[in-house]
């Protein structure tokens, strides 16, 4: 699945979808297409805002279904230190959250998105950390979490575990065209089948994605087999390809043990008289019609 479908169509019941950065390039941008492509199928969305305030996130938001958003402000007190924000880091369980949506929820179940999964896991233990996420797959009230996760922040096991939980991992990387950014796509189907994608993106101000084709380096001309791909050929001594000329030359050129239509033909053809065996007897054949063995001394 591409990076377009999965904003599109979002995840199927109980997925999780980790979006994943580094301080070189970030996911924030296409973290917001998710938002607004979740609000637009009719999603109720309850956002916890650990990192960006209220207004940075609903910016540039279909403003027809920002009301299906629900904000709930963990920035910029997510720790609890000044009690300016109405949902810590410490409340990150899954009765809490579960809670949270209940208390808003509408017929259908919610999209819970994480801004982001970084700081909460680095004030929380791993292991209670991914049981929380395993619970709120399950519980019912959540259709879909989608996390972005600053993979530079933590070790690279602990990043593991958690791409391993998710059903979708889209990590992000700068493009050598500054306009655009790589996001390479793994997916995980339920029969155990891993899917890959990568592609050039850019996320406009209206909070939609565009996908871009590959951006072409400057003086790279696309052949029909690409300049990357090594030529064996090329720095031979003597030459493997025929001219025009030679190769015509070659199709004139009989083969042995190969026969034409009329020399097969006339192979094949029957002759009067053929596959029989004619036995004319010599006047010194002694031959007796009663008895043929009589000179065998028995």
């Amino acid at each position: 699945m591409s990076v377009e479908s999965c904003v599109l169509q979002g995840a199927e019941a109980g997925g999780f979808i980790l979006i994943q950065d580094t301080v070189k390039c970030t996911g924030r941008g296409l973290l917001k297409c998710f938002i607004n492509a979740a609000l637009k199928r009719g999603e109720d969305v309850h956002v916890l805002g650990f990192e960006s305030p209220e207004t940075e996130v609903c910016a540039g938001l279909d403003r027809s279904c920002v009301q299906k958003l629900h904000f709930h402000k963990g920035f910029p007190d997510p720790l609890g230190w000044t009690r300016r924000s109405s949902f810590t880091v410490e409340r990150f369980a899954s009765q809490h959250i579960t809670q949270l949506i209940k208390d808003t929820q509408q017929a259908k179940a919610s999209v819970l998105v994480v801004d982001s999964l970084s700081l909460v896991l680095r004030h929380h233990d791993p292991l209670v950390f991914c049981q929380t996420l395993q619970e709120l797959r399950k519980g019912g009230v959540i259709k879909t979490i989608i996390g972005l996760l600053h993979s530079d922040l933590h070790q690279q096991g602990i990043v593991g575990i958690v791409c391993y939980l998710a059903s979708t991992v889209i990590s992000v990387a700068p493009a050598n065209n500054e306009r655009h950014s790589v996001a390479k796509t793994t997916r995980r189907t339920k029969s155990g089948k891993v899917m890959q994608e990568e592609e050039y993106f850019s996320v406009c101000k209206d909070a939609t994605l565009s996908v871009q084709a590959k951006p072409r380096q400057p003086g790279h001309v696309q052949k029909e087999r690409d300049v990357s791909e090594a030529d064996p050929t090329s720095n031979l001594t003597f030459n493997l390809r025929l001219s025009e000329e030679e190769r015509k030359a070659k199709e004139k050129v009989a083969l042995p043990f190969v026969f034409s239509q009329e020399k097969k033909s006339a192979l094949l053809k029957p002759t009067p008289g053929s596959g029989r065996i004619v036995y004319e007897p010599d006047d010194n054949d002694d031959f007796d019609e009663e008895d043929p063995d009589d000179d065998l001394d028995v």
